[in-house]
């Protein structure tokens, strides 16, 4: 066992602040939503629309809890649950999962099939938790 084992298996750590750091990540959250909104490729909206999402937790999880977050296995997990704690929306839980799982299917298991329809119901989701974001992150 090495001495930094504990903090690489840390996913959230308390860090000082700063409202410049919190803008940083939330509006790269925008722009990846951007992204997702103007492109017109079903597979690129869909993952753009999930790197949002979680990168609006990360925003979250700074802004009220004065934490960052580090990339170790189950952190994607760790931080949607964290943005449904905050929201105090458990729907963050059942869609941010959905979307996990059909992410790691794309990544690990040769391909996902996105239809249009999933493609805008993401969309609209993401959207609403952006906005959501945006008014506890003032």
């Amino acid at each position: 066992m090495f001495w930094y084992d504990d903090i690489r298996t840390q996913i959230f750590f308390q860090i000082q602040v700063h409202t410049e750091q919190v803008e940083r990540y939330f509006e790269n959250a925008k722009r990846d939503f951007r992204i997702a909104v103007e492109d017109d490729h079903l597979e690129v909206k869909f993952n753009y629309c999930y790197n949002a999402l979680i990168k609006a937790g990360i925003a979250l999880i700074a802004a009220k809890g004065g934490m960052k977050t580090r990339s170790v296995i189950g952190h994607h997990v760790k931080i949607i649950e964290k943005i449904a704690e905050i929201l105090k929306d458990n729907t963050v839980l059942a869609v941010g999962n959905a979307m996990r799982t059909k992410r790691n299917e794309d990544f690990y298991g040769g391909g996902i099939f996105i239809s249009e329809k999933e493609s805008a119901e993401y969309l609209e989701y993401v959207k609403s938790i952006l906005e959501k974001a945006r008014q506890l992150i003032k």
